[in-house]
């Protein structure tokens, strides 16, 4: 007869086989012991704790308008990012922290946001829209997310910008990307657009990159730091996703899961090529790694490892349709352990109503928001052990699904 497999009994069931076994054991012992099991109870309970900052955003103004009122608008941002801090658990049960224990420009918490914006003078459409970042297992985050509504105008049509920044080596070079690379954009869209013409989105990115790698080539201090990236620029027509490592970008269409990047892993198959015609080597520790350091192919930064890891993104553009969803970015604390199509589903049943979290910090936010806090819960309770950020943006002109691929039993 086969024997049955037994799990080691957790923390609380020791606690329960102690008072049971208490009449065969000295008092000191027995104090000690529950002691013991409580501090293991304790340290477990604190693993699944991660914690992310809410924050307001403010409407950008036009640049035009800028004066008095525009630098008063930025004073109140700069408060804004001050704001409540809350704490979540995998339990869905929540707790306020203390804001004095919390430095107030903590770079380990990045932002809920989810709002709506329509200004005169511009063509622009309502955006839901949600992020989180959570340190998760990792004793630092090198994650970073960057949400720049109305970044810049095209034509008069306001795009929006989203990026999801995955540091490695520290976190100099994700947070540096997360407050330069959408200028970069944004000063080459604005000059190429008073050029007239149509944009050269892959172009325009490769330089864009290029030029936010060049800014570490001199910086000693940096030299074995780096970060991956996937930006995505949302404009009224088109999505332009730039991908330059193993962060992915992912559309809900029709029902289905679309693709919109493509992992930048050692052994991909051009990816190999490449490495190895430029004098490289992919060496298997603990996976596929540059020269046996490094997990992905392409990123800002990392000198050290020139030129077998580049910083040239490959670009998307994707025409929008009336049957798009949703638009996922997230860092390969999500995709390794949740497939593109799974995180589809769940963003699908969040934006449908079907699936709510349980969670009193959500209730004034957006399903966006609900559906990206849920996605890094998620990856979390399947084990990953790296930073999660998540970003999830609406696509549909309607707040309420009722397209028949949304109607999920």
């Amino acid at each position: 007869m086969k024997k049955l497999k037994r799990h080691p009994p957790s923390p609380t069931a020791d606690l329960r086989q102690l008072d049971a076994d208490s009449k065969y054991l000295c008092p000191d012992t027995l104090v000690k012991l529950k002691n013991a099991r409580l501090r293991r109870l304790k340290i477990q309970r604190l693993k699944l704790k991660y914690t992310c900052e809410a924050k307001i955003y403010v409407a950008p103004v036009d640049r035009q308008e800028e004066g008095t009122e525009f630098a008063e608008l930025e004073n109140k941002d700069r408060n804004i990012d001050e704001s409540m801090r809350i704490s979540l658990s995998l339990t869905t049960s929540s707790k306020e922290d203390d804001r004095s224990t919390l430095a107030p420009n903590n770079d380990v918490l990045d932002a809920f946001r989810s709002e709506k914006y329509r200004e005169d003078g511009f063509d622009a459409e309502d955006l839901s829209y949600g992020s989180v970042s959570l340190i998760g297992r990792r004793k630092e985050m090198e994650d970073a997310v960057s949400v720049e509504v109305g970044f810049v105008a095209k034509e008069r049509i306001k795009c929006d910008f989203f990026a999801v920044y995955d540091g490695h080596g520290g976190a100099q070079v994700a947070r540096a990307c997360r407050e330069r690379l959408y200028r970069l954009v944004a000063e080459e869209l604005e000059r190429r657009g008073r050029n007239g013409g149509e944009v050269d989105w892959e172009g325009m990115m490769e330089g864009c990159f290029g030029k936010m790698d060049k800014e570490f080539a001199d910086n000693a201090a940096v030299r074995t730091v780096g970060s991956t990236a996937v930006v995505a620029v949302v404009a009224k027509d088109e999505v332009v996703v730039a991908n330059c490592g193993d962060c992915r970008a992912v559309m809900g269409r029709g029902g289905e899961a679309v693709a919109l990047s493509d992992d930048h892993k050692p052994d991909r198959p051009d990816e190999l090529m490449r490495i190895e015609a430029a004098g490289g080597r992919v060496i298997n520790w603990n996976g596929q790694r540059v020269l046996g350091v490094l997990a992905t192919s392409r990123s800002i930064g990392d000198q050290y490892l020139r030129p077998y890891v580049i910083s040239k993104p490959e670009v998307t553009v994707t025409k929008r349709t009336n049957e798009d969803e949703f638009l996922i970015l997230a860092s390969d604390g999500l995709w390794d352990v949740i497939s593109s199509e799974a995180a589809c589903e769940v963003v699908r049943k969040c934006l449908s109503g079907q699936a709510r979290r349980n969670s009193p910090e959500l209730e004034n936010q957006s399903l966006a928001s609900e559906a990206a806090a849920l996605l890094a819960e998620l990856a979390m309770a399947k084990g990953s052990g790296d930073n999660t950020s998540v970003i999830v943006v609406e696509l549909s002109n309607h707040n309420k699904f009722t397209s028949p691929w949304c109607q999920i039993n």
